[in-house]
């Protein structure tokens, strides 16, 4: 069985685990964008998250002189209709580029609705290849994701069309927008999306913030270098992929949660395969978070119990 084919199928059996609670319960949607800066809005701190908004993505848009980058777009095509209709509240210039910060379902399934916009897709080059491997998997197992038929009706997967491997750079005419690659992290893909005139950085899920992190696709050693280089850039404004506008005692934090959690989950894991026993014994090490608690046992079970 190949690798990616394997992965995807045990984290569909984790969400169906583990995942039924949070699942199970609806959660309201985002209120609408949040300013950030003159040109600059995004969706951030979405309470009670759950499969219809997304888990709780955050997903933005800069606007420059020539239209808009829009940063994600979330799990869905009647998700990213709101994400649209909310764009269309503040501005009405073209959107032209949609930056995927990385493949996951809740940040790149609204694809679609923004390239019949005319939007070209952007993303790191091992973005399009993990898409290509286990989107259409994915769609076709939403349901195990708690996601109904209704909740993706219209859904297609559209995959990026403009790769990068190490940096790009966007002109919006008067906006400059970089995309840097620091290594793998959250997944090998994730990017940063840096304004760095106005020191604003999209982290997409390299940051977790309020939120328990998905760490089943990470590489915890070369994440928190990411993190130490999210830190050397100096933002003044983090938007994470999770969780409220963000800054550096967040980095710092996320720094050591994975540390913490990482160094304990592989001690526990030599001594029993019983989740339920490392996953109690992790949660009195870090930090409580309101959001996504549930992802501790999946975490466990993806990374540290798989073999």
């Amino acid at each position: 069985m190949r690798k990616e084919s394997l992965r995807t199928m045990l984290f569909v059996l984790v969400f169906v685990l583990v995942g039924s609670v949070t699942m199970g319960r609806a959660a309201p949607a985002q209120s609408g964008l949040t300013k950030i800066a003159d040109n600059v809005y995004s969706y951030v701190n979405v309470k009670g998250s759950s499969p219809q908004n997304s888990f709780g993505a955050n997903a933005g848009i800069i606007i420059g002189k020539n239209g808009i980058l829009v940063v994600d777009t979330l799990v869905s095509s009647k998700e990213a209709k709101r994400f649209i209709k909310d764009i269309r509240a503040i501005s009405d210039k073209p959107i032209r580029y949609v930056v995927n910060t990385h493949s996951h379902l809740d940040h790149t399934f609204g694809n679609a609705d923004f390239r019949r916009l005319g939007a070209v897709i952007i993303s790191h080059e091992n973005c399009k290849k993990n898409m290509e491997s286990n989107s259409e998997n994915a769609l076709k197992n939403a349901k195990a994701y708690g996601l109904t038929e209704k909740d993706m009706e219209g859904t297609k997967i559209v995959y990026p069309v403009l790769t990068f491997s190490e940096r790009m750079e966007v002109d919006l005419g008067n906006q400059k927008v970089e995309l840097i690659y620091a290594g793998p992290s959250h997944t090998d893909d994730s990017i940063l999306v840096y304004l760095p005139d106005k020191k604003i950085l999209f982290a997409g899920d390299v940051l977790f913030t309020g939120y328990h992190p998905y760490m089943g696709d990470g590489e915890i050693e070369s994440w928190t270098e990411v993190l130490d280089s999210i830190a050397a850039l100096d933002p003044a404004v983090i938007i994470p992929g999770h969780g409220p506008v963000s800054g550096k005692k967040d980095v710092e934090d996320m720094r050591n949660y994975l540390i913490t959690f990482d160094e304990k989950a592989r001690e526990l894991a030599t001594q029993s395969n019983d989740v339920e026993h490392i996953a109690s014994e992790i949660k009195k090490i870090v930090p409580q978070r309101a959001e996504g608690d549930w992802l501790i046992k999946a975490n466990i079970q993806m990374k540290y119990l798989k073999k």
